[in-house]
């Protein structure tokens, strides 16, 4: 009788082992759980960065008019009074601003280089 039990009390004991290691809601499904936790919270990590900085930038608009300046001459192009806006046809800004960054001095045309003043 003795014997049966200690047999009945292993496999049971066996089975609970299973479950916790291999069943629902056991030791590999927390591993796979928290690895997903991990990648979405690497994933969130930019757009929390993201969100700082429009915040910041939100307080800025409300708060700065450097802010403002900024925004409206990046966005809308506009210029201030002491200063003279010179407009070339067929020639993007934005193009040749990126393009003159790329490109170091030496191989900008001779016309092109800056001189000292």
């Amino acid at each position: 009788m003795l014997k049966w039990l200690a047999i009945v009390l292993v496999a049971l004991l066996g089975l609970l082992q299973y479950r916790l290691w291999f069943g629902e809601g056991g030791l590999q499904e927390l591993a796979q759980i928290r690895a997903r936790a991990d990648a979405l919270e690497e994933e969130n990590s930019p757009l929390r960065a993201r969100n700082q900085r429009l915040a910041a930038e939100v307080v800025d608009l409300k708060n700065g008019l450097d802010a403002i300046e900024e925004r409206a001459r990046s966005d809308i192009g506009m210029v201030r009074e002491d200063e003279h806006f010179y407009w070339v046809p067929g020639v993007a800004a934005e193009a040749a601003i990126v393009e003159q960054q790329a490109m170091p001095v030496d191989s900008l045309p001779s016309d092109a280089q800056e001189t000292p003043r």
